[in-house]
């Protein structure tokens, strides 16, 4: 085996986990984040002799997967809808508390727009600037703005402010 495939064999091994998680924000399906990161890591092993040579593998992954993902959105195609909703769990435990919260806070995710998710996962998240992120997005830093005000606002709408639960109103 070359040098140049254990090296790209060891950042596949090492970086897989985190970039999938940042898909998973992204496209907010598991499948969809599977094949983004696919999708990115076959780039980014194209580009593997040029990014060994002094470039940031994990940057150009990265930033492959939103330019990706931007141009899925840029696409037609056909909403799809879920049956219904998600059969209860059988065992009999409660997972309350954080896990409660993590399904609130996804579902409301979900309802977002993706470009208002998008911005919102690479601001918050993935804690890039502002400039960065428009940069990322292929928008102007004002449109990534509004994006991220809006979904705060939508956010804010949907998921309970836990300081003020249960309080009378």
């Amino acid at each position: 085996m070359s040098t140049d495939g254990h090296d790209f064999e060891s950042f596949y091994r090492a970086r897989t986990p985190a970039l999938l998680r940042t898909a998973y924000l992204l496209t907010g399906d598991r499948h969809l984040a599977e094949d983004l990161v696919q999708d990115a890591l076959a780039r980014t092993h194209r580009a593997w002799r040029r990014l060994a040579d002094g470039g940031n593998p994990e940057a150009y992954a990265r930033r492959v997967m939103y330019h990706l993902q931007v141009s899925r959105w840029r696409r037609r195609r056909v909403a799809e809808s879920l049956p219904g909703e998600l059969p209860e769990r059988r065992d009999g435990r409660d997972p309350a508390g954080e896990a409660a919260e993590r399904l609130a806070l996804r579902q409301a995710l979900l309802t977002l727009p993706a470009r208002q998710r998008a911005a919102l996962v690479l601001r918050y998240f993935e804690d890039h600037s502002e400039a960065e992120a428009a940069d990322l997005l292929g928008c102007r830093v004002g449109t990534l703005k509004s994006h991220l005000a809006r979904g705060l606002a939508a956010l804010r709408r949907a998921l309970p402010d836990p300081a003020t639960e249960g309080m009378p109103r």
